[in-house]
């Protein structure tokens, strides 16, 4: 592309423009920059000279900017695109990764119930930005006509934000418009989890779902996630002398590589050792229904706790601090990368021993 500084006469004065020419087409930006096309005194004619000047400096830099990406033609055809359908498009990328999934599609929801599939990216900017935050925070119902928690508000919002900084790197967007605009702060996360006596009634109860209690069950003595049981193959179990059984994995949500622990009781629950390359868990599913399915489950082992599959790693995280295992192991055992994502489980322990404490009262 090539940038071109031009002279126009306008209302008895020279404006300054530039020229931006590419592949037949042809767009203009005035700088608002003047000459006075009668100069006759030396210091008009100065004026005039380091108007131009300023007038070139502004077109070089242009030029660079261009060279860099940064400025230029926008391709109008995307930009006349549907926001929305470009949401939906990201969020059916994250399909494989349930919760992830949950999360994007709950926030289209949101963002079906702000705008409309006639808004293209060339109507999001800071305002539309600034208002759909005000419409999470103030407007934006959620399950139980309730207003959303700041755990939701937080995750949707940065949802958004991640999917404009996509659309920058597709070429769509020329700069992100959420730049700029505080995010809501994250909330105390809520983590349930199930007691050792609450996991040894659900295993003790039918499951409509035999393979789900099974993965279930699995996961609260590992604390492996979902989408890396999901994906599990025999290959990744092993054992030896040394060390017993284990699993070498990479995770799916870090893309660390792993080598975990399990017990004997753990890998008896995966049945008879297959082909190298099979699963180990076939046909596993997660869904709205199968959560409902999760849920009776619980219901009919007499736990009242609303409890999805995510909720077995919390357990498993809660039972090996309750037994004593530290932090740091523990850390290491789930796979987090700081040492501050495993705090928050000492903090429900910690509770937990707080309320035992209290229990203990006399009639003085």
């Amino acid at each position: 592309m090539k940038v071109t500084l031009r002279k126009r006469n306008q209302g008895g004065k020279t404006s300054l423009y530039l020229d931006y020419y590419h592949k037949g087409k042809r767009k203009t930006e005035y700088l608002k920059l003047y000459l006075s096309p009668n100069a006759k005194t030396k210091e008009e004619k100065e004026v005039n000279k380091k108007t131009l000047q300023l007038a070139e400096t502004i077109r070089a830099q242009r030029q660079i900017e261009i060279q860099n990406g940064v400025y230029g033609f926008r391709d109008n055809e995307k930009l006349k695109g549907s926001f929305l359908a470009y949401i939906e498009l990201l969020a059916n990328q994250r399909q494989d990764s349930p919760g992830n999934y949950g999360n994007w599609t709950s926030m289209l929801k949101h963002l079906k119930a702000f705008c409309s599939y006639e808004v293209s990216f060339s109507d999001i900017d800071r305002q539309f930005i600034q208002d759909f935050k005000y419409y999470l925070d103030k407007k934006a119902i959620a399950h139980g006509d309730q207003k959303l928690s700041q755990n939701s508000k937080y995750s949707y919002f940065n949802k958004l934000r991640a999917a404009l900084k996509q659309a920058v790197k597709d070429g769509i967007l020329p700069t992100n418009p959420s730049e700029g605009v505080d995010a809501f702060k994250q909330g105390e996360p809520e983590r349930e989890f199930l007691t050792l006596e609450e996991l040894q009634a659900a295993a003790n109860t039918e499951c409509e779902i035999p393979q789900m209690k099974t993965a279930f069950i699995f996961s609260c003595l590992t604390g492996l996630r979902w989408s890396d049981i999901n994906k599990l193959l025999w290959s990744e179990v092993q054992h030896s002398n040394d060390n017993g059984y284990y699993i070498r994995f990479r995770q799916k949500k870090t893309k660390g590589a792993e080598t975990l622990p399990i017990s004997e009781q753990a890998f008896g629950l995966l049945g008879e050792r297959q082909a190298p390359e099979e699963r180990v868990f076939k046909g596993l599913k997660y869904s709205a229904w199968h959560n409902l399915k999760l849920q009776q489950w619980m219901m009919k082992a007499g736990i009242s706790k609303t409890i999805t599959f995510h909720c077995a790693r919390h357990t498993y995280a809660t039972l090996q601090l309750t037994a004593g295992t530290d932090i740091y192991t523990v850390s290491k055992l789930l796979g987090h990368k700081e040492l501050k994502t495993t705090q928050v489980y000492a903090k429900i322990i910690d509770e937990k021993k707080q309320e035992a404490a209290n229990k203990i009262k006399l009639d003085l």
